[in-house]
């Protein structure tokens, strides 16, 4: 990522896709939990460059010391923000729900309360996306990118809680056992 917090956002991060590709019998707990843990690893780096470029969007000046037009910040915000929240419908969930089951803990209660939380940020993620995805929409709606950043911000620092409540539940609490 370069100085203004723009740029390649997935620079020095491992993709989500290449951990825990083994079956889950070939596998013992440990390396599950390991496994699984280094996928949690490189998507909390993703969620770190989430919140790097929801603030160099925040500012909202037309451009920064280095020249970024403000629709190359909210291009790149777009782009790390689609691909946080599919990781973590697609992949991230099911692996900590696959490593509770592992450990013989039942994850469904835990799941039906978060998962509709969880459904509704990534519905209002993939919303500001869609209302941003090019450079005509961008001009179309940019009068409402303050009020449509505040209200994503709000719904990601809901979303990062949900997260962390599924992590600590799923996953930490593992450690001491697999330790």
């Amino acid at each position: 990522m370069s100085a203004d917090g723009i740029g390649s956002p997935k620079q020095g991060v491992t993709p989500i896709s290449s951990f825990v590709t083994r079956s889950l019998a070939d596998i013992s707990d440990q390396e599950l939990w390991q496994e699984v843990d280094k996928l949690i690893v490189s998507w909390l780096k993703e969620r770190q460059s989430l919140i790097l470029l929801l603030c160099a969007v925040d500012g909202l000046r037309e451009f920064t010391p280095q020249g970024t037009p403000v629709f190359v910040k909210v291009q790149a915000f777009c782009e790390v923000l689609v691909d946080y929240v599919s990781a973590g419908h697609f992949e991230v969930y099911d692996k900590l729900v696959q490593e509770a089951e592992s450990f013989g803990e039942d994850a469904s209660a835990l799941m039906n309360e978060l998962f509709p939380k969880l459904k509704a940020s990534t519905t209002q993620a993939l919303w500001f996306n869609d209302k941003y995805e090019n450079n005509e929409k961008f001009n179309e709606n940019r009068d409402a990118l303050t009020s449509d950043m505040s209200h994503i911000a709000e719904s990601l620092s809901e979303r990062f809680e949900l997260e962390d409540r599924l992590i600590a539940d799923l996953h930490a609490r593992h450690r001491a056992v697999v330790a």
